[in-house]
């Protein structure tokens, strides 16, 4: 790391509209953070607005691709790989070559799938071979949903379709949020689950009351995904809930991502990378309450780990990077 530099300012306001989650995640409050040390290093009359979800994502790197927006945040980190070339969820969408990074945000997820304990279930295989007529609680994958988009891929790898599994007499149960499809599982409405955000207490409560049990994802089930951008193999490890004792195989849902249009001024680009980067202890001592392998951030915030973005950094952001040693030339 480079010897510490006086902070940047910019004389001007500026005013930054930005895309934050559905409003009580973590989005908004990283969002808050980084806005507010932004506009103490900016004219007087600066401000920004933090606009919440219309949908289950895509809202946000599209805003952002339109100019609608300044900044967006997304997850997971990998599945934005797809979004320059128009693969994968963002086939409907087109290819969005105007996005650009500012940082890769540090969350340790994973998707999971987990079963009600009276099938007496322990694989997919299982599962297969007795036809289960199981109400599968998801995120609906509706072209505009991330978790949604990676659930139903996930399940399609294991021949859990939804096609398939309505032929058994089952039936995908479909909302939008994590806590959302979680509840109807705890509701009685669904017997099985696919979703992510695994530190949260709606996955605890779930697992440690036994009211479902996780299953790994399958070896050959993974090499179908892995040769799709964005599907990546995770492990939730035993003990990580006091009634599971085995390490659970799962798809990687990992890394929250700051995006910024490829248009945005260097100035206000590299402005806002310097605020993620020096006043990360800010942010992180919002999380430290929270062992850093529940929190909903994994801290601490290591800027080596930030510059290395999924998809192309802006090139003011490169530039912070590079001056302070957390990137090579």
């Amino acid at each position: 790391m480079a010897d510490q530099k006086p902070a940047p300012k910019i004389n001007r306001s500026v005013e930054l509209r930005c895309v934050g989650d559905w409003g009580q995640a973590n989005f908004h409050r990283i969002l808050s953070w980084l806005t507010q040390e932004f506009c103490d290093r900016t004219g007087p009359q600066s401000r920004t607005l933090i606009a919440s979800l219309r949908d289950g994502g895509m809202d946000s790197p599209l805003q952002v691709q339109q100019g609608a927006a300044d900044i967006g945040i997304c997850t997971p980190a990998n599945i934005l790989k797809a979004a320059a070339t128009g693969e994968e969820t963002f086939a409907k969408t087109g290819p969005l070559p105007d996005l650009r990074a500012l940082a890769a945000l540090p969350q340790r997820d994973r998707m999971m799938f987990a079963i009600h304990p009276r099938f007496g279930v322990k694989s997919f295989a299982e599962i297969r071979e007795h036809k289960l007529p199981l109400r599968i609680a998801v995120s609906a994958d509706d072209g505009t949903n991330f978790i949604g988009y990676v659930a139903a891929r996930m399940l399609e790898a294991h021949g859990l379709g939804e096609e398939t599994v309505s032929s058994w007499g089952g039936s995908f149960v479909k909302a939008c949020r994590p806590e959302q499809v979680l509840e109807l599982v705890q509701t009685g409405q669904a017997d099985a689950v696919v979703q992510e955000a695994i530190m949260t207490p709606w996955w605890r409560d779930l697992i440690e009351s036994k009211a479902i049990v996780p299953i790994s994802v399958e070896d050959s089930a993974l090499s179908q995904l892995g040769s799709r951008v964005g599907f990546n193999k995770a492990f939730v490890r035993k003990c990580f809930w006091k009634t599971i004792d085995f390490d659970v195989a799962c798809v990687d849902f990992s890394d929250f991502l700051v995006l910024v249009p490829a248009s945005m001024s260097d100035d206000v680009a590299y402005l806002l990378t310097w605020c993620l980067v020096e006043t990360r202890q800010t942010l992180e001592a919002q999380y430290r309450h929270i062992p850093p392998e529940r929190s909903p951030l994994s801290y601490p915030l290591d800027p080596v780990k930030m510059a290395h973005t999924t998809i192309l950094l802006h090139p003011a952001a490169e530039r912070f990077y590079k001056e302070n040693g957390y990137l090579s030339e």
